[in-house]
């Protein structure tokens, strides 16, 4: 998920989700793209409820790595 969006920004969108009626809600990978790379960003992004963080410019290895850690391959 990206953290820049408009309308609902990535942390909204996740604790949206987190939040939602849907099971799924509470169990399905939600893995932060983003620039802001500094720990603090990364512990945001946890504390709203996603899973992982992956810095832009995205390396792929690093998120086939991070995506197989929820068996989404």
């Amino acid at each position: 998920m990206d953290v820049q969006m408009p309308v609902m920004n990535g942390y909204e969108a996740a604790g949206a989700i987190r939040n939602s009626k849907n099971p799924l809600g509470k169990k399905i990978p939600i893995i932060a793209m983003t620039a802001n790379a500094f720990s603090e960003d990364i512990q945001r992004c946890l504390d709203v409820g996603m899973d992982a963080h992956i810095a832009k410019t995205v390396d792929f290895e690093k998120l086939k790595e991070v995506m197989q850690n929820f068996n989404a391959l």
